[in-house]
Parts: structure tokens; C-alpha cells; sequence
């Protein structure tokens, strides 16, 4: 490491004065990356608080990295060639605009980069993901001014245009785990086919709109079709737990998230239980007992009710959404009291989505609505503040 520094501070002159001028920003981005920054502040006060960019990026990806191993594991190496895809377009964007503004390149999309190609079907043509990622990338955060600076989340953004612009490739022939089965994904695809050349399917969400609902077990160890490392909701907990326990993530936002989902979603599911029992539908509880959607007393349908909001708790793409999106601090408020209404929106939103309309998910929709009310919840609760304040 003492190598690798002696050798950066001789190639430091030839960046910032010297012929390569031109691609500091580069440069600059890969010494913040490997070491602290040598440079203070230019004016008081000179402070060194517990939380920078550089820590949030270093403690989001330490808990991303299980998210990634587990879509590996069950859609081959081919989630990696899409990481690959993600870094090479959304950086190459990053340098573009930081040379233009003469700036440095912020290593938010480290982050970003990782969470893209997450939130995707994993058989997704790879062209159509670096379109995605391009539009994320210009419009969701360099058309605002760049990291810091953006009202939405770009990966979201990214995923909101695909799902928009190319609904067949987003919304049929999901992929379902199993690449170990000899056949596998191709790493690029061809032109054209939407999906892998594994067995698709429909996902959880799809199949519940039906009134066949997956077993909990399978949602909990991600071995289902859907985005490509959002299945697992062990290995989705776990690193949201690493989050919260370094103050990188809000457990206020998280909280009021998954509970204005469950509250509303048990409410639907109460109100909605004999139309669900007329199509078939059986949940399975995560105590492996089958409960009745159309049980007579109230005490069983209240438990139906309970088993059913767990399982969409468990599927799709909620956990991975309360826990590495809705929680992102530059799109997200800033006071506790406006975290808690920011959560109760997205939840409340995604679960009547997957509900009320012909769409299977709703939690892109859900926390891209969020973003557009962070900042007049942040007013609001400002305002109610300083009011107490004053009295």
C-alpha cells in the first residue's frame, strides 16, 4: 500500500499540471477511492464528521456484496457481465460531464453502478440495460447538477425508462434460478430476444395476481424469478441491517415504510379476501401452514389477512426497495419527523399499486413519488419545528 501511495504522489504533478491535465477528474476519483484525502478545507469551520461520501459508498457496497454473490448464484455469471455493462457506460458519462464542468468525479455511482443492474430482469439484452443506464445517469442526475444535487434516484430513473420504452423485454420472460442445470444464460444475448436461454417464467407477483402464491421458504432464499437481486429476502435483510447499525441507512424511514405497507395491505387483504379465494388462491404462511382466503369467522380471516400481507412483504421487489433505495440521502428528507411521512407515502403508495392497478409491482413508482415530496415534507416539517420553537 506504501508503494501504491509513494506511486500515486509522483504521478500526481503529471494530472493536475502537467500533459494529462485534461482527465484529473479521473484521476482524482481513484486517489479518494484509495486513500483519504490530503487536501483540508478551504474555510472554517474544519470539522471531520464521522460521515462522508466516501464512507456511505464504502458501507453500501459492503452490504450489497451478499445481494450480488446470491444473483450469481442463482442466474449465472451473466448478472457480473451486466455490473461490467453498468460501470463502463455510467462512468464513461461521470468523466464526460466532470470534464466539461472542470470538477471531480464523485463516487456516488460507485453505488449506483451496483444497485442498476440489481433492480433488473437478469435476462435483459445488455444493450438495452447501458440505454437505461445512460438515460439514468444524464437525466436523473447531470441534467440536476450531479451527485448531491439529483431530486430522484438515477438507478430507479434508469428502470422507470425501460420499463417505459421497452415493456415487452421488462415485463415477460422472466428468468428462473438454476443456472447450474448446464444450460445457463448467454453472457450478451442476441438482439432482439428478450430473456435468457434458461427456463422462464412468471414471477411471484405475476403468479399472485392469478391466485397462485409461491412458497414464503423460496422468497426468503431468493430461489424464484424476478429482478436480479432482489429474490433473496435473507441476504436483502441482512445487509439492510449492516446499514442501519452504521447510521448509513434511516431506521425511520425503513420502519414507516414496511409499516404503512402492512397496514394498508392487511386492510386491502381484509376488504379483498373473497375475491381472492374465488381465484384459487391459497397463502402459504412462514410457518409452512396453507391458510383459506375464504374462512367464515373473522379470527381466520384475519389471520388469511396477515399471511397474505407477509408474503408481499416477502416478494418482489419491497426489502431491496426499503433498504438500499428509499434510504438514499441525497434523494430522501433530511428531518426525522419528514422521514417518517416520506417512508408512510412509499409504502402506503406501493401496496396499492400491486393492488388497485393492471401493474404487478409498485415500489419504483412508490419511491420515485417519495422523491418528489422530500422536499416539501422537509418544508413541512421545518416549518412545524420552528413553530414549536417559537412557542
Amino acid at each position: 500500500m506504501k508503494a501504491l501511495l509513494k506511486m500515486m504522489d509522483r504521478l500526481r504533478p503529471t494530472f493536475h499540471e502537467g500533459r494529462l491535465k485534461l482527465v484529473r477528474p479521473a484521476f482524482d476519483a481513484i486517489d479518494f477511492f484509495l486513500f483519504s484525502p490530503p487536501e483540508p478545507t478551504e474555510t472554517a469551520p474544519h470539522v471531520r464528521g464521522p460521515m462522508s461520501v466516501k464512507r456511505y459508498m464504502s458501507a453500501a457496497i459492503v452490504a450489497v456484496m451478499p445481494c450480488i454473490a446470491v444473483a450469481i448464484y442463482f442466474f449465472g455469471w451473466r448478472v457480473l457481465a451486466m455490473i461490467v455493462t453498468t460501470y463502463v457506460v455510467g462512468l464513461s458519462i461521470e468523466l464526460l460531464f466532470a470534464i466539461l464542468r472542470k470538477e471531480e468525479i464523485n463516487e456516488g455511482f460507485f453505488v449506483t453502478g451496483l444497485l442498476y443492474p440489481l433492480i433488473l430482469p437478469p435476462g435483459l439484452p445488455l444493450w438495452m440495460l447501458a440505454v437505461g443506464c445512460a438515460f439514468g445517469v444524464v437525466v436523473g442526475k447531470e441534467l440536476f447538477g450531479g451527485t448531491g444535487r439529483n431530486l430522484f434516484n438515477p438507478a430507479l430513473v434508469g428502470r422507470c425508462f425501460l420499463l417505459i420504452g421497452y415493456p415487452t423485454a421488462m415485463s415477460s420472460g422472466w428468468a428462473q434460478p438454476g443456472w447450474w442445470g448446464g444450460e445457463g444464460f448467454r453472457w450478451f444475448g442476441r438482439l432482439g430476444q428478450y430473456g435468457a436461454d434458461a427456463i422462464t417464467g412468471a414471477t411471484p407477483l405475476a403468479a399472485a395476481k392469478q391466485g397462485t402464491y409461491t412458497d414464503a421458504w423460496n422468497l426468503l432464499i431468493g430461489n424464484v424469478g424476478g429482478c436480479a437481486g432482489a429474490t433473496s429476502s435473507i441476504v436483502i435483510l441482512a445487509g439492510g441491517l449492516f446499514l442501519l447499525a452504521t447510521g448509513v441507512a434511516s431506521w425511520r424511514t425503513v420502519v414507516a415504510m414496511l409499516g404503512s405497507f402492512a397496514i394498508v395491505g392487511f386492510v386491502i387483504a381484509m376488504a379483498t379476501m373473497d375475491k381472492l379465494a374465488g381465484a384459487g388462491g391459497r397463502v402459504v404462511s412462514l410457518g409452512s401452514a396453507s391458510v383459506e382466503l375464504s374462512a367464515a369467522s373473522f379470527s381466520a380471516r384475519a389471520a388469511g389477512a396477515a399471511a397474505a400481507t407477509g408474503w408481499h412483504v416477502l416478494a418482489g421487489g419491497l426489502l431491496f426497495g426499503a433498504m438500499f433505495m428509499a434510504t438514499d440521502p441525497v434523494t430522501s428528507p433530511i428531518s426525522r419527523g419528514a422521514k417518517w411521512a416520506y417512508g408512510a407515502v412509499i409504502g402506503a403508495s406501493a401496496i396499492l399499486i400491486r393492488y388497485l392497478t393492471g401493474y404487478v409491482e409498485g415500489v419504483m413508482f412508490a419511491i420515485l413519488l417519495g422523491n418528489i415530496v422530500a422536499p416539501v415534507l422537509d418544508d413541512v416539517a421545518t416549518r412545524v419545528h420552528l413553530r414549536r420553537i417559537r412557542k
